[in-house]
């Protein structure tokens, strides 16, 4: 769990470099609890998209109960949803 904690901070990275060079919208106020969906940085394609990049990124399997907006919603959910799959074990 140490270790998952000590990368936090690099998921976070990862998750918001990606997000900035994959949305056409203005993300000059873009921080980690900016809501995606909502705020028109992310559609259903760039969802999509997204899944794919934290699947490769990670080794995660995304399930589709975990397909809910609260996992996806903002930098600091992608960031929980991510930990918490390493946390039990869901990864490839």
């Amino acid at each position: 769990m140490k270790e998952i904690l000590e990368n936090t901070a690099q998921i976070k990275e990862k998750i918001d470099s990606y997000i900035r060079k994959n949305t056409l919208s203005n993300i000059s106020n873009l921080n980690d609890k900016t809501l995606l969906f909502r705020e028109g940085i992310f559609d259903s394609m760039a969802f999509v998209l997204l899944i794919d990049y934290v699947e490769e990124t990670f080794g995660i399997k995304t399930s589709d109960e975990d397909l809910i907006e609260e996992n996806f919603e903002s930098i600091d959910a992608i960031t929980r949803y991510i930990t918490h799959k390493f946390e039990i074990g869901a990864v490839r």
